[in-house]
């Protein structure tokens, strides 16, 4: 395993409300490897995004510290992307700009406006939307949407891409076939990926480790199941595979047998 470039160490995280203290996280380890894709999952207010948020530096932890690249995360950085359930486009520009404004901020400064368009127009083809650079978010579909939001990611080369259900709100077909463009670009690109989901099957699939929450509150890592399927992973394949089924099973177990016992 490649050295981590996430580091998460003894992180709690406690919010203030108008009942008192509310603990959301508490006693969380976590070392992500360069180049891995990560999945949290568990049930609904497990503090799964609460964590992914701190990796992204939107908060910070009131306990423990985060760490990427050795040094500690005190807010969000040009090597830390997020990919959102909401895709985030600006409804007043086009795809292209949409994705241009990303690469602009971080390479503005040392690139021609030539090469800064040539990224952009790269990111947009490699998510196969080369063909929609000047429609507007409300003339395209909403898988079509997080494409542009995952190329305008992707276009700013982060180290690490984070992504809060980017599928969840997409019909079931739309979201197998942005996972498989999402592995065919992780291919290219080799980034590391830290994804929360509630998707089972898309865990398994896309991962090389799923991380597995304890439900909530003063949730914490319950298990960690380390996906040793080949790459590339192709979806059909897999559908008839036993170990996949056994992964996806050992899942399950902890979520709906582990974890709904302890809530009963």
């Amino acid at each position: 395993m490649n050295a981590p470039i996430v580091k998460v160490e003894r992180v709690g995280m406690r919010f203030d409300t108008n009942n008192g203290p509310f603990v959301a996280l508490r006693d969380i380890d976590l070392q992500i490897s360069r180049g891995e894709f990560v999945s949290l999952i568990g049930h609904s207010g497990c503090g799964k995004s609460t964590l992914l948020n701190l990796i992204a530096g939107l908060t910070r932890p009131t306990e423990g510290m985060c760490l990427c690249n050795g040094r500690e995360i005190g807010g969000p950085g040009p090597e830390r992307a997020v990919v959102f359930q909401n895709h985030s486009l600006l409804p007043w520009m086009t795809c292209f700009e949409n994705v241009y404004l990303a690469v602009e901020r971080v390479f503005g400064a040392t690139e021609s406006k030539a090469q800064l368009q040539a990224r952009t127009r790269a990111a947009l083809e490699m998510v196969h939307m080369d063909h929609a650079l000047q429609k507007y978010p409300n003339e395209i579909s909403g898988g079509m949407k997080q494409r542009v939001g995952i190329a305008r990611a992707f276009a700013m080369e982060p180290q690490i891409l984070l992504m809060d259900e980017p599928f969840g709100a997409l019909d079931a077909l739309t979201r197998a076939s942005l996972q498989d463009e999402l592995m065919g670009v992780m291919g290219k690109t080799g980034a590391t990926v830290v994804m929360v989901t509630h998707d089972v099957d898309e865990a398994v699939l896309l991962s090389d480790r799923v991380v597995m929450m304890t439900n909530g509150p003063a949730a914490t890592i319950g298990e960690i199941l380390e996906v040793k399927l080949d790459k590339p992973r192709e979806r059909l394949k897999l559908a008839h595979d036993p170990a996949f089924a056994e992964y996806r099973a050992a899942v399950m177990e902890f979520l709906y047998q582990k974890q709904m016992k302890k809530a009963a």
